[in-house]
């Protein structure tokens, strides 16, 4: 953007080479310093030509405020958005998305602990039936996300990264099952108000690193399911 002035989103991804998701997802990092013209391409404002400036020059004066998108490096280990970033070459994160999967369908059927998205409750089923539902609820959930990026931006690409990313923001339920056969249940349970809100921001950050949405539309997304959640566990009188 600072060498060409304006830039097209296609263009851009031709450039870098890298997935759909990714580039918007830095997109979002750079609002600050960037805007869009008429024809929807990204050029730099005022603000990020000073900065592109500055950085040609190798020296940032403190008059320009440059701020960390997540606020602090704690918050980015929080999110797990180290991790999101090597999402950028899908292929080499599908088996860690998929050991992810693997260990919570395994740990809730040991446990006995019936999955419903971002909640957790004893139960009786069976072994393989605690196990297939833990892993059908999160295709589920790729699923949705995909075709809410593909309504808000009719592409259908970047659909791998979107599954890692979906598959790795599962690894608090993919944990939880083991402290709870680990620690006492007193203890636990202390642990089951934070399981849904650490899990609904996980997924936040996974639809905005890896389908390409806003961190509000995301937000929305995430908040949506669990308000949908509520809902069935209400109806099914869980809750």
């Amino acid at each position: 953007m600072g060498s060409r002035g304006r830039v097209g989103f296609k263009e851009l991804r031709e450039e870098l080479g890298v997935a759909v998701g990714t580039i918007y997802y830095h997109l979002e990092l750079l609002s600050d310093f960037i805007t869009q013209d008429k024809q929807r391409k990204y050029m730099l404002n005022d603000q990020g030509r000073l900065l592109y400036q500055t950085l040609q020059r190798g020296v940032i004066p403190p008059t320009i405020e440059v701020r960390e998108a997540f606020r602090h490096r704690l918050t980015r280990w929080i999110l797990l958005s180290p991790i999101y970033a090597r999402t950028v070459h899908p292929w080499r994160m599908v088996p860690p998305a998929l050991l992810t999967l693997a260990l919570g369908a395994l740990g809730s059927a040991l446990a006995g602990l019936e999955p419903v998205l971002f909640f957790f409750f004893p139960s009786t089923l069976s072994f393989w039936v605690i196990a297939l539902q833990f892993i059908l609820q999160w295709v589920g959930v790729f699923l949705l996300a995909w075709f809410t990026a593909y309504l808000l931006h009719r592409r259908g690409e970047g659909a791998l990264q979107l599954f890692t990313c979906v598959g790795i923001s599962a690894l608090p339920y993919a944990l939880f099952p083991y402290v709870y056969l680990l620690l006492p249940h007193h203890l636990t349970r202390l642990l089951l108000p934070i399981l849904p809100v650490w899990g609904m921001l996980l997924l936040s950050e996974a639809l905005c690193f890896g389908g390409g949405l806003r961190l509000s539309r995301s937000v929305t997304v995430s908040l949506a399911l669990l308000y949908l959640n509520v809902v069935i566990l209400i109806l099914l009188r869980r809750i």
